[in-house]
């Protein structure tokens, strides 16, 4: 069984196979050893606090049938458990780990007792504060089953089942009992368990679960939801899924609503539910997804803004918006085969994601500010745990509302399955890290520095099918692309953004494409106004900023503008957190603007001349802001033509 996070079960409507994590391995680099520091820094961090902040307690006052008493935490509290089963789950499908399989035990049987002679469980309606299904608008009852949901078939998947899978199949089983057919008209107000019920058929077969998937989405849309100040477009339920055009709302019930939406179109073939999807990704890409893969602008409902809504230093940002881009563009890339989807997981990776975790993946960003105007104070290290709009200067070790390290660690743990994907006919490399992959026609060794340089190295380790298609992703900020056969020059076929080699391939046959990624000035939409005037430096995948730390005494980020006329130049450095890093080096210009008046306005003729001095600035990748203390940062920075 493929250990993957989405398996389709029907090949009808998929362009591409997914691989799992015993086919996909990665073996070096810097993607490698977050997945090491994942498993033996991040995981006992993660329970830990799942211990001090209550969550596991909340599960066990459950189980000993308390009621009445505090629930610590928020009432969706159980989800965080969950997902942090889950993450322990692909773990454990990297490679086996007692201590590993024993947390998932003890976990389990606090879940065990929990749940309910039907199945149902909810450690805060189950301790008297609510009941059942009572508020379905607000209650996330069927988020946190579907996070549930998804631990369990993580589990299945990589185990061949166990309790855990039992325990999420019994709370599946009575949300079909109650929900299915329509015995109840509505539905949750945080969308998730759609996509979770589809794996869950395609683990079980049974289509009650896809049955249930696909009328969940229907009904979304139909006003079937309570009102709320936010209004009903914040639940996605303004406007049914098949006539929307864009993104609304909540960012992560939106994207999590659509990964659901395409995994529905994967099993039944449903062309609107697909075309909805498109629209609604173009629409995010096109006109509401920062540089640095930031997704939801808005600190009010953690929510889309208007097109072109894109204010660098009041983005909101959340962590878990961008993890939901990237599940539902992976999942799109299985349905079409269309590079763009890949490109944009490569652009969410490697920079506001990236950024969410400290280098010793023992703390975390909420939000993802993409400009910070004064050094905010370092986030506690022990004690108070910020909210999510709290915003500190460094990143604090766990979150009041603690949906995003899990949700870190999930991904981290299930990355390889992101990669690579195969078709009767070829494999298709997506992402370009260390790794062996074992996709069917041969398996592959990956060998790669990406992105620190341009060149990535394939060599075909076993054949088994003689004639085949390697298809390699040119991703699109990339000119010039090359690529060579064992020594030789190749005229690859370009489809869909892939370079396509097909030919009769050997043991020991070795590819090495080149990637040229000089560094690039890269400016927004004119219609983004917060925007307009700036630029921002990119190099391959990776988005820079600027930080205070690196810039000479005399420079204020507040007050300074680029030179776009002088050359970028890059720097391999081994001095910065998280080992070796390119930087680059521009020309600016430090402002002297204390002749303006107190007012900070003045007639367009009339203002002061911004006396300056060219100074020499330093941008690091945007993923290693704050790991050496608070700093001003920022991403976009005024243009100056000289």
């Amino acid at each position: 069984m493929t250990a993957a996070p989405v398996v389709p079960r029907s090949t009808d409507h998929t362009a591409l196979r997914p691989l799992g994590l015993g086919e996909v391995r990665l073996t070096d680099g810097w993607w490698a050893r977050w997945q090491r520091d994942n498993r033996d820094a991040t995981t006992p961090h993660a329970l830990a606090w799942l211990e001090r902040d209550g969550s596991v307690e909340n599960l066990r006052r459950a189980g000993d049938g308390a009621t009445g008493g505090k629930h610590r935490g928020f009432w969706f509290s159980d989800s965080d458990v969950y997902k942090t089963l889950e993450a322990i789950a692909w773990e454990l499908g990297r490679a086996p780990s007692e201590g590993l399989s024993r947390s998932v035990a003890e976990l389990t049987a606090v879940m065990g007792r929990a749940q309910q002679g039907d199945g149902y469980i909810n450690s805060y309606v189950q301790g008297g504060h609510e009941k059942r299904w009572e508020d379905l608008t607000n209650g996330h009852e069927l988020y946190c089953i579907g996070h549930l949901i998804q631990a369990g078939v993580a589990d299945q998947r990589v185990t061949g089942g166990g309790e855990l899978f039992e325990v999420a199949k019994r709370a599946a089983d009575v949300v079909v009992r109650d929900f299915a057919d329509h015995r109840r008209p509505d539905t949750d107000g945080h969308p998730e368990i759609e996509m979770a019920l589809v794996e869950l058929y395609r683990v079980t077969g049974d289509r009650a679960y896809l049955g249930l998937a696909q009328q969940l989405v229907d009904v979304r849309g139909h006003g079937v939801l309570e009102p709320h100040h936010f209004g009903s477009a914040y639940f996605q339920d303004a406007t049914p899924v098949r006539e929307e055009t864009t993104v609304v709302g909540h960012a992560v019930r939106a994207l999590y609503l659509l990964c659901g939406v395409v995994d529905v179109y994967l099993e039944t073939g449903e062309r609107a539910l697909l075309d909805s999807a498109v629209r609604q990704w173009e629409s995010l890409h096109a006109t509401k997804m920062y540089l640095n893969g930031a997704v939801g602008s808005r600190f009010e409902g953690e929510a889309f803004g208007d097109e072109y809504e894109l204010p660098p230093d009041l983005v909101y940002g959340e962590t878990c918006a961008t993890i939901g881009n990237v599940m539902l563009s992976w999942r799109l890339l299985l349905a079409t085969g269309e590079s763009r989807y890949a490109d944009s997981i490569e652009r969410s990776l490697f920079n506001l994601f990236a950024a969410s975790t400290s280098v010793d993946r023992c703390g975390f960003f909420y939000n993802n500010p993409a400009q910070r105007r004064v050094k905010r104070p370092a986030a506690p290290t022990d004690g108070e745990r910020p909210t999510r709009a709290d915003a500190p200067g460094t990143r604090p070790p766990w979150f009041a509302c603690a949906c995003c390290p899990p949700n870190v660690m999930r991904t981290v743990a299930s990355l390889g399955a992101y990669l690579a994907t195969a078709t009767g006919d070829g494999v298709q490399v997506h992402q370009y890290v260390p790794a062996t992959v074992d996709a069917g026609p041969a398996t592959l060794e990956v060998r790669t520095r990406y992105p620190l340089d341009a060149t990535v190295e394939l060599r075909v380790a076993t054949v088994d099918s003689p004639e085949w298609t390697l298809a390699l992703r040119v991703p699109r900020w990339c000119a010039g692309a090359t690529v060579t056969v064992n020594g030789e020059a190749a005229e690859p076929l370009f489809r869909k953004g892939y370079l396509e080699l097909r030919r009769s391939w050997r043991a020991g046959d070795t590819v090495v494409l080149t990637l040229p990624m000089p560094p690039r000035l890269t400016v927004a939409h004119p219609a983004a106004d917060a925007l307009r005037g700036t630029v921002a430096i990119e190099r391959g995948p990776v988005v820079y900023c600027l930080e205070s730390t690196d810039q000479e005494e005399c420079v204020d980020l507040n007050h300074v503008e680029l030179l776009v006329s002088r050359p970028l130049e890059e720097h391999l450095r081994t001095d910065l957190p998280g080992g070796e890093t390119v930087t680059i080096t521009a020309t600016g210009l430090a402002r002297d603007d204390s002749a303006w008046s107190a007012q900070g306005w003045a007639t367009l003729g009339d203002e002061p001349s911004a006396e300056g001095r060219e100074v020499t600035l330093t941008a690091v990748p945007y993923h290693l802001w704050a790991n050496r203390g608070p700093s001003v940062m920022r991403v976009f920075v005024p243009a100056r033509k000289l």
